[in-house]
């Protein structure tokens, strides 16, 4: 409890803050307005039986988490998986993935805060608890030692920069990672920088992206795109955040071939106005995914104004660059 203190009074000085965070994020994406009281452990949904939680941040984490979900309702077919995030862009990609599952719920985790974390447990009461890649909260997981949650961590991973933020404060690190019952690391070089931070029952168990299949439907969809598209070249730009659009669009303007279309698809969905803005400042033509059209033969750059499809994208790409 001595060794969180520090960090739970930051936490306090900072709630705040983070309130206001939330108020100006709010100005791009509204949704981060909605469901606020979850982030205080305050939740409506009950889950109808026994609990496993998965804790996926946000997209990338969701998406990599499909497979195991999915493992998980095979599995163990008398439970139900709890999907907690902290993005509404998280949210609404679970909801994507699983739609209206009845044995998928989804709801954000709480700020870390010991009593917050605690409300959250006994509320949903989980078997166990998986938190995907690098999420680690220590009073949550204190709390979930506390109440015998079995937790550990899946497709976990850890640069050398992470290890070193880290060390700086060894003790907290220590506890927290010992908190885990188990943890799942990408590589050997992550399993290497998590034990010698303190981590115990580290096991190489890969990536587990590489374990996402496309579903018939994504393959159905990416054909569509392609027959949209034509023989043409495509150069896809996947998952592109704020800053890159402006280098990529002036190094495709200057370099590429004429006949080649740039599909650009933005990370996060209220930017895609913005970055539709930065197309037209270039001077390259453009068009809309979501406007369901043929991709005319003097449209450089195709905004891929969606979610949930970027397997489909990626099967109408000949390359394809990742941010």
């Amino acid at each position: 409890m001595l060794t969180r203190l520090p960090y739970t009074l930051l936490w306090l000085l900072a709630l705040p803050f983070v309130l206001l965070r939330l108020l100006w994020r709010a100005r791009r994406q509204p949704d981060y307005l909605k469901h606020v009281g979850e982030r205080f452990g305050r939740y409506r949904v009950r889950a109808p039986g026994r609990v496993i939680w998965v804790h996926a941040v946000s997209v990338g984490e969701t998406r990599a988490a499909e497979p195991l979900v999915r493992a998980l309702l095979a599995q163990w077919p008398e439970h139900a998986v709890l999907l907690t995030h902290m993005t509404p862009t998280g949210r609404a990609t679970s909801k994507a993935l699983f739609g209206d599952e009845a044995r998928v719920l989804r709801v954000y985790l709480p700020y870390d805060l010991g009593w917050l974390a605690r409300r959250f447990l006994h509320h949903f009461r989980p078997s166990l608890g998986v938190i995907m890649e690098t999420e680690l909260w220590p009073n949550l997981l204190a709390a979930c030692r506390r109440l015998q949650v079995p937790t550990m961590l899946a497709n976990a991973r850890l640069s050398e920069r992470s290890a070193r933020r880290y060390a700086r404060v060894p003790a907290l690190t220590s506890l927290t990672l010992g908190a885990l019952d188990a943890i799942g690391a990408q590589t050997a070089g992550d399993a290497v920088r998590l034990r010698a931070l303190g981590a115990r029952r580290v096991t190489v168990t890969g990536n587990i992206k590489f374990d996402v299949a496309p579903t018939p439907a994504a393959e159905a969809r990416g054909a569509t795109f392609r027959a949209r598209i034509g023989a043409r070249p495509v150069l896809l730009a996947a998952s592109t955040r704020e800053g890159e659009e402006a280098l990529l669009l002036a190094a495709f303007a200057q370099h590429a071939p004429p006949d080649c279309l740039l599909a650009l698809v933005p990370r996060h969905p209220q930017r895609f106005d913005e970055v539709a803005g930065a197309v037209k400042a270039a001077g390259l033509g453009l068009q809309r995914r979501s406007d369901e059209a043929e991709v005319a033969a003097s449209t450089r750059v195709w905004l891929g104004d969606s979610m949930g499809e970027m397997f489909s994208y990626y099967l109408a790409a000949d390359v394809a660059l990742i941010g």
